[in-house]
């Protein structure tokens, strides 16, 4: 806690540059929350993305994504578009059998503006929701100063990862908003370990200690479980991050941020806060009450 006052001012500066980044560039969003084509095709023969990309822009100006789906042989094919058109995905078909005549279509379709809108309002009501729900969880489950302190901890969480997003402009589509959802639900899972020890040490230990001494004991005994936990987690979304391919690339890239800025909100935002909010022993141990004879009832 000695250091708490020059991460809180890292944490408002990486806030302030997320804000920012979000109001000026916006976030990337995906095909699901706009509109395009999505088509996944199946070759005879292995193509690598950059064949199969110029066969297609030859003929059409516009911005493709496209990334193995499976094997070498098939291809998930993202375009935007502003306007539906319907022959489009006929016409790409046509030019991808130039360069292998047998090639399949797997599916094709179109995801209107309509669909996109509705995807949008239903991802941010998801965030809403689940944010509402920790906070009621942790109301019933801790004093108020512990809740908000987490609360305020996991809106910073959130707040980071979709500011990488939108400063990098990665394409944030469901796969990542489903990290952000994961993001939440494990940070406050970190915050809840960490304030479950600190409730503890309130009640066990010296009655002369400082509250500053109390919450520096209990991060150093959740230590060890907290880099055991986390660095495994770490290890298997790092493995996806590196081999998942593009489809989980930003799931995992989103996941990555939001696990290490879990842990690092968890001890130098959320405890901090805590002790401006004058958090004392008396607010987590209720005074005995005694009878007029001095007995405890």
């Amino acid at each position: 806690m000695n250091y708490s006052k020059i991460f809180n001012s890292l944490s408002v500066l990486f806030f302030i540059i997320s804000v920012s980044a979000l109001s000026i560039r916006g976030l990337n969003l995906g095909i699901e929350f706009t509109q395009g084509l999505n088509m996944t095709v199946k070759f005879e023969k292995s193509l690598s993305t950059s064949q199969i990309r110029d066969s297609i822009e030859t003929s059409f100006d516009e911005k493709i994504q496209i990334q193995t789906y499976g094997d070498s042989r098939s291809f998930l094919i993202r375009i935007p578009l502003e306007t539906n058109d319907p022959e489009l995905g006929e016409k790409i078909f046509q030019s991808l059998k130039i360069m292998d005549s047998n090639v399949e279509l797997s599916s094709s379709e179109f995801v209107g503006s309509q669909i996109g809108k509705e995807m949008k309002d239903n991802g941010l009501l998801a965030l809403i929701f689940v944010s509402l729900g920790i906070v009621i969880y942790l109301a019933m489950r801790f004093e108020w100063k512990f809740g908000l302190a987490a609360i305020i901890a996991n809106f910073h969480d959130v707040i980071i990862i979709l500011g990488f997003f939108a400063l990098f402009q990665w394409e944030f589509s469901l796969a990542a908003l489903a990290a952000v959802l994961a993001v939440l639900g494990y940070s406050v899972n970190e915050s809840v370990v960490v304030f479950d020890r600190i409730r503890e040490n309130f009640r066990d230990m010296d009655l002369n200690m400082s509250v500053k001494d109390v919450i520096n004991s209990a991060i150093t005994k959740t230590m060890s479980r907290t880099i055991i936990t986390h660095g495994s987690t770490e290890i298997m979304v790092l493995s996806i991050l590196i081999f998942g391919g593009p489809t989980l690339f930003y799931f995992a890239l989103a996941l990555t941020i939001g696990i290490l800025f879990g842990i690092y909100s968890s001890i130098f935002i959320a405890s901090p806060i805590i002790i401006a909010l004058g958090i004392k022993r008396e607010d987590l141990i209720k005074p005995e009450k005694k009878d007029k004879d001095g007995l405890v009832v």
